[in-house]
């Protein structure tokens, strides 16, 4: 059983880009530098829809992306996630550098049952504008995934790929976000990498100041003639407790190809 992501995002949800205003210059401030927390744009994740955002954290902030658990059924076979994690630091302004984690899976094929560490992912996030101001913003997001996952759990082979996430403001609590990914993913089959590509869209609407709601639409599709295209259809929500604490859930569900049947989570953000 494959996960398509494991941290997804509010890249519409809280208010990512900014209304239009006159814009401060936090160029100078850096990760020994940090910005001041009333200078602190609003909180953004990549969480809880697949959609990726495209701001940044703060240069100096951490922020914590984190999955109570994730459950997800194909068929006969059963993924459980516990804890799954994306640990953010803001590096510059408009650059953040993150460690996403698998501390516990568990899956079961209906045969055997195998649990462990899960891989390792170390992205970067490179806002290339509207970070914090203008009613659009895009980034560029290269990763690695590092195979350090326990026995059975992995392909043990090294994997990466890029992400261009995009959000713009359509108003009225209205906000959409897109997403194009091309993962590079080894073929255990055919014993070669093979290229996957990732295209999504999500509207976000802000249903109260502190209450979101988001519908997802997400494609796969493979370069191996062998795969066939997968579509999947996903919803949820936000609850802001702060203006740096956001609680999720949502659920995926498979349309066609070999998507899950089913992917339920819940989880939270926190930065400080």
């Amino acid at each position: 059983m494959r996960r398509i992501a494991i941290l997804c995002s509010l890249a519409v949800l809280a208010t990512p880009v900014q209304a239009v205003q006159t814009p401060i210059d936090k160029s100078q401030y850096t990760l020994t530098n940090p910005t001041p927390r009333e200078l602190w744009r609003p909180m953004s994740a990549d969480r809880p829809d697949i959609t990726e955002s495209p701001i940044t954290v703060d240069a100096g902030a951490v922020q914590l992306e984190l999955s109570f658990v994730d459950y997800a059924r194909n068929g006969v076979k059963d993924a459980w996630t516990v804890a799954p994690a994306n640990l953010k630091i803001g590096l510059l302004n408009n650059v953040d550098l993150q460690f996403v984690l698998d501390p516990y899976v568990r899956q079961d094929d209906g045969t055997r049952t195998r649990d462990g560490f899960g891989d390792t992912q170390l992205r970067l996030k490179i806002n290339l504008w509207g970070n914090d101001d203008g009613e659009t913003a895009f980034a560029i997001m290269p990763f690695i995934k590092l195979p350090t996952a326990s026995d059975g759990l992995g392909n043990d082979h090294v994997e990466g790929g890029l992400i261009f996430p995009f959000a713009t403001d359509l108003g009225e609590g209205v906000g959409l976000g897109l997403m194009f990914e091309a993962d590079f993913v080894y073929d255990e089959a055919d014993d070669r990498y093979d290229t996957e590509f990732i295209m999504t869209g999500v509207l976000g609407f802000d249903i109260t100041d502190v209450l979101g709601l988001y519908v997802e639409g997400i494609g796969i599709t493979s370069t191996d003639p062998d795969v066939d295209f997968r579509g999947i259809l996903g919803v949820g929500g936000t609850y802001a407790w702060t203006e740096n604490m956001v609680f999720d859930v949502g659920v995926n569900i498979g349309l066609s190809g070999d998507a899950d049947d089913v992917n339920l989570f819940s989880g939270v953000t926190v930065r400080f």
